[in-house]
């Protein structure tokens, strides 16, 4: 049984918003390296930073027994392994968007995300929503209904983001783990895959001679990720599926706003139909939550 804590949970998961939302945009720094290059160095820098923090939060001893556990309990060491693709999937496309002007789409995605996750936490968890939640819940709705009515369809890098997060949380809270061992694990078992890519995609070569890329740029991708993922991971065991699933909002709003204002795309008059209801949902999830802390015990 998870133990829920509100005051932490909201605030992580906020802060990892903001942090995943400068990611996308920090990611055009990285120029000449690709989407999957950039993806490649992620891994490659985060593994180290999550390893650090295992180590300053005195989790060697979680880390060294779950992994022991994967190796004498082959159903565990496969969960982790398809937890760990269904994650490395999600970090590619939220590097490779921003580079091929697709940034809007993914953002669409986190849209949509929050009512996965909340018909989770409802139909699958069965747990109950207030009539804040309901009325969030109803505002994204309608301005999702009209994207698709406006478009006839979501495009492949929204339905990755929308479809994807869910089997992973859900996957990730029946193993039960320790939240920040898990997700060192995760970043291992992608690391010889970002190696190889990193490699066989020339991205040595590249930047072969850019010292600000070795020293600053590269480990900075590397910390920042780490932060936003062991944030928002956390968030994810301290938090209702619901609840957790509704705060999602803070980062797609984010995204769009650096959309338009760092990465030069637009937004047309009939997209504000579809984002307009959604903001509704934030500014309603905001007060929400808000009402949740005060609730809560100190």
């Amino acid at each position: 049984m998870n133990e829920y804590d509100p005051k932490r949970g909201i605030a992580l998961s906020v802060g990892a918003s903001a942090m995943f939302a400068l990611l996308s945009a920090y990611a055009t720094l990285l120029t000449p390296l690709s989407g999957l290059d950039i993806f490649a160095w992620r891994i490659i820098w985060t593994v180290p930073g999550a390893l650090l923090l295992v180590a300053l939060r005195k989790r060697l001893p979680i880390l060294r027994q779950l992994l022991y556990r994967m190796v004498t309990e082959p159903k565990l060491g496969v969960a982790m392994i398809v937890g760990a693709a269904l994650l490395g999937a999600q970090l590619w496309v939220f590097l490779w968007a921003p580079l091929h002007g697709r940034m809007l789409e993914v953002s669409l995605g986190y849209f949509l995300l929050p009512l996965a996750m909340v018909l989770v936490g409802r139909f699958y968890y069965h747990e109950r929503l207030d009539g804040l939640q309901w009325l969030a819940v109803i505002c994204a709705a309608v301005g999702v209904a009209h994207e698709l009515w406006m478009t006839g369809a979501f495009s492949w890098p929204t339905l990755l983001v929308a479809l994807g997060y869910p089997p992973y949380f859900v996957l990730r809270r029946r193993i039960n783990q320790d939240s920040l061992a898990m997700f060192t694990v995760e970043m291992a078992l992608l690391l010889p895959a970002a190696i190889v890519f990193a490699i066989s995609g020339g991205s040595f070569a590249a930047i072969g001679g850019r010292l600000d890329m070795w020293f600053l740029l590269l480990p900075g991708l590397g910390a920042l990720s780490t932060l936003a993922l062991a944030s928002y991971l956390k968030a994810s065991r301290l938090l209702p599926v619901a609840l957790f699933g509704i705060l999602g909002y803070v980062e797609p709003v984010l995204l769009v706003l650096i959309s338009i204002m760092l990465l030069g795309e637009t937004l047309s008059a009939a997209q504000l139909a579809t984002y307009i209801p959604i903001w509704i949902a934030v500014a309603l999830t905001a007060l929400h939550s808000v009402r949740l802390v005060r609730l809560a015990p100190n």
